[in-house]
């Protein structure tokens, strides 16, 4: 098969994705298309959930195995769409549709890149693409819940739109509901504790917080305050007042030394909502790194999360279209990013594998 034919067949498969919907732990009919195009395609599979995953036909144990990962899970559209998420609409080189950029053209780069290495023999690694599921969702039953059925993974490629651009960083997030405290009473009362106007202050603590080692790629770890809520009627001063913090965490750091932390000075009380999302990176020296500036690929940090975050093994975050588009009205992807990008990846697989 040429590659011309590899990749309208890719494109073909995307718009099928877009017209199939496939929200957050309700991806069975994405999971089919993906069985559907292994079939055509005579690569042996295995379905776990709305997972579907395949190593080469020539997989040897005694080689490292690279992960090709991306999803097909999609958030739920908003209300700013102009045209329908769920037709694949071509116009201006561009294809529209829901997930068509996050992640849907990484997702069949990936499948298509997989799919021209999958039956060579004498490969250098072993190559196993994971077609995964509650990406968006970071759900139970996503790619976390395939790692122990897969070979153990030596590298990744994390497929999420990144202009093809190496992300060799990403940053971590902690999520904390915070808490400021104070004296409930009757609004035409005195009360010098009103938890209202204490908050001006935590605020200002969070909005001057800094966290002293920076990273390289990452820059410093950043701290912002997403949501605020306190109170129900206007007569009465509330008890507390509610915060949500948004934390995001460079490779300098592990997340259980941000919330010592916080444990410590914040003035106010924090609750994490987890600890395990970490920053991950992958060294700067890896040759999957090297492969890809040889082909003129920028490397830089990202801020956004994936589930690069799930993985015990460097990763690298990489695939045609733009972050900024993501979850935006009217998502698009250009066609011409995804014959790029599924030529950029067999080209950084071929300096490498």
């Amino acid at each position: 098969m040429t590659l011309k034919t590899l990749t309208t067949k890719a494109i073909g498969l995307l718009e099928q994705l877009i017209e199939t919907p496939s929200f957050s732990s309700e991806e069975s009919a994405t999971a089919s298309l993906l069985e559907h195009w292994c079939k055509t395609h005579e690569i042996a599979y295995t379905r776990i959930n709305n997972n579907v995953w395949a190593k080469n036909k020539f997989f040897n144990p005694s080689l490292p195995t690279l992960l090709l990962n991306s999803h097909h899970d999609t958030v739920k559209p908003n209300n700013g769409y102009t045209k329908n998420p769920f037709q694949a609409i071509r116009e201006d080189g561009k294809l529209y549709g829901l997930g068509s950029n996050d992640a849907g053209g990484c997702l069949v780069s990936l499948l298509a890149t997989f799919t021209y290495f999958y039956a060579q023999p004498n490969l250098k690694y072993n190559l196993v693409f994971a077609g995964t599921a509650e990406e968006e969702s970071s759900g139970p039953n996503g790619l976390n819940s395939l790692l122990q059925n897969l070979p153990p993974i030596d590298v990744a490629i994390v497929g999420e739109p990144t202009e093809m651009k190496l992300a060799i960083a990403e940053k971590g997030l902690i999520v904390y509901d915070a808490v400021v405290s104070g004296t409930p009473g009757h609004a035409a009362h005195p009360n010098d504790d009103n938890p209202i106007y204490k908050t001006v202050d935590v605020l200002r603590w969070f909005q001057q917080v800094q966290f002293e080692k920076e990273s390289e790629v990452l820059g410093p770890v950043k701290v912002t305050v997403s949501q605020i809520n306190a109170g129900k009627q206007h007569n009465a001063i509330p008890s507390q007042v509610n915060l949500v913090v948004d934390v995001r965490v460079n490779d300098r750091y592990q997340n259980e030394e941000i919330d010592r932390y916080f444990q410590q000075y914040a003035p106010c009380t924090m609750t994490a909502r987890g600890l395990h999302l970490n920053a991950s990176s992958i060294p700067a020296h890896h040759e999957l790194v090297l492969a890809g500036k040889k082909l003129g690929m920028p490397s830089y940090g990202s801020p956004t999360l994936s589930d690069q975050v799930v993985l015990n093994c460097p990763s690298l975050k990489l695939g045609p279209g733009d972050s900024t588009r993501s979850h935006t009205a009217d998502e698009f992807i250009y066609l011409r990013e995804i014959e790029a990008g599924i030529e950029q990846y067999i080209q950084l697989l071929n300096n490498v594998i």
